[in-house]
């Protein structure tokens, strides 16, 4: 009967995308990756977060490094884990709603690189935002024997936002054609009885696999993860010590030994943890020192269960007050927030959604006057553009801002007719392969730039190759 009980939880590793997404802004290179490859390879994952989200931008925007050789090398370290991404449906990885057969690249790409499981999500839980994403997962999975879509609902508290809410939107999930579902907690708002009771709800209603994703910031994650294991949720995100809490995950050594000797034991070694975390410790005391990793986004923010805003979204927001001279101003824009999500709609905070309420809400506080001034998101959020949303937006606020113009009731997306050659006879003098065509479609000035700083360091490698053929060794 003991053996018959046992259900091990299983683990997704985030270390190498959301933990140092959400603690050091996406910084983490990938040469400081590759050495620990192996020793994670054996710990036993359910999966390994290492691409997607803000990982694309900040690859090649910071840190001068192609994105997808980033998951190429990854893909060929990890021999027997399966690697993970994050998906923003229709808007891919970038901030703009795409053509169909731009995400249809775009997952094929992935895939065929080295993705195993595509997370997608969309920022006002908008399933038809999703569809296509699945849709070409699926394809992908009849065509080479790999790909898992998993479709994340972004967690978010209002009075539309009810247990019947939820267990209806994991029905859909599941006639719609995913593989399981994901909790996607970005704000650390799912308290542990809540979570109880939500993977109950959700339970009843479908036979996917549900995963659960949350973040340290509020301070209750690794309790809610507890509740939520003990009603049965199949996966937990975690994140190696040295990049955990905070505004990141659970410690993933934390989670394991919580578990031990239960029947939700992941049977994890904890000495090969520790050999991980101590790879990565000192890297961490780097970032303190240099200012990359700051003491603020480890600590607890009990702002977030009052404001639910998740802490990028604060960091913007006092960036964007700072820069006009108005970080007095702080809690008056937190104070606005609510208002502002109220009159959209009440979407969940995420990316985009969160920056472009947040924004707002600034504008409003230092224009003293109530969308006097509409950034151009906001009107495409209320034109409909980025879908629909659960509750309806403010009349008023539409008479305000986009007076007498038409608004959306489908997909933006099909409004749009198919992107990809006019993408690609764009920057056809920088393709070098067939995914620099998606780098540009997402990031057309920061990949062109890249693609500029790769020719120069090619041309430099060229010269050098030349000089050492001719006899001259440069100094």
């Amino acid at each position: 009967m003991l053996e018959q009980a046992k259900k091990p939880i299983k683990i997704t590793e985030t270390i190498l995308r959301d933990a140092h997404q959400s603690l050091i802004a996406t910084r983490m290179p990938t040469d400081f990756m590759l050495p620990i490859v192996e020793k994670m390879d054996k710990v036993g994952y359910h999966s390994v977060e290492c691409w997607g989200g803000a990982t694309f931008d900040a690859s090649l925007r910071f840190l001068k490094e192609d994105p997808w050789d980033r998951l190429r090398k990854l893909r060929d370290g990890f021999k027997n884990t399966k690697l993970q991404m994050l998906f923003r449906g229709q808007n891919i990885l970038g901030y703009r709603p795409y053509a169909d057969d731009v995400v249809d690249a775009f997952v094929q790409k992935s895939i065929s690189n080295g993705i195993d499981i595509i997370r997608i999500f969309d920022c006002l839980n908008y399933l038809p935002n999703l569809q296509e994403a699945v849709n070409a997962t699926n394809r992908m999975k009849k065509q080479e024997g790999r790909g898992h879509a998993q479709v994340a609902l972004s967690y978010t508290l209002g009075d539309a936002y009810t247990l019947e809410y939820w267990a209806d939107m994991a029905k859909k999930i599941e006639e719609m054609g995913a593989d399981s579902i994901c909790i996607k907690d970005m704000a650390g708002l799912l308290v542990p009885y809540r979570a109880s009771e939500l993977i109950a709800a959700m339970k009843e209603n479908t036979k996917l696999p549900i995963q659960l994703h949350t973040h340290y910031t509020s301070g209750v994650a690794g309790m809610t993860y507890l509740k939520a294991v003990e009603a049965g949720v199949d996966v937990i995100d975690t994140a190696m010590s040295p990049f955990a809490m905070g505004t990141s995950q659970p410690a993933t050594e934390v989670m394991v030994e919580t578990f031990r000797g239960t029947p939700y034991d992941t049977g994890f070694d904890q000495n090969l943890l520790a050999e991980i975390a101590d790879y990565f410790r000192p890297y961490r005391d780097e970032c303190l020192k240099s200012g990359l990793l700051n003491p603020k986004v480890m600590g607890v923010d009990i702002k977030t269960l009052l404001y639910q805003v998740p802490g990028g979204m604060l960091s913007n927001m006092v960036s964007q007050l700072k820069e006009q001279n108005a970080e007095d101003k702080y809690y008056d824009v937190l104070r606005e927030i609510p208002q502002v999500r109220k009159d959209l709609g009440e979407p969940p905070l995420v990316t985009p959604s969160s920056q472009i309420v947040g924004t707002q809400a600034v504008f409003n506080v230092l224009m003293g006057e109530r969308y006097k001034m509409a950034t151009k998101e906001t009107k495409a959020v209320l034109r409909g553009e980025y879908g629909q949303t659960v509750k309806p937006m403010s009349q008023e606020v539409i008479n305000k801002v986009i007076p007498g113009e038409t608004r959306l009731t489908g997909r933006f997306a099909d409004t749009l007719g198919n992107e990809m050659d006019k993408l690609e006879a764009e920057m056809k003098e920088w393709k070098q392969q067939d995914e620099d065509v998606l780098s540009y479609a997402l990031f057309p000035q920061v990949a062109t730039d890249f693609f500029k700083y790769r020719q120069a360091q090619q041309e430099k490698v060229d010269m050098t190759q030349a000089d050492t053929k001719n006899g001259a060794y440069p100094v």
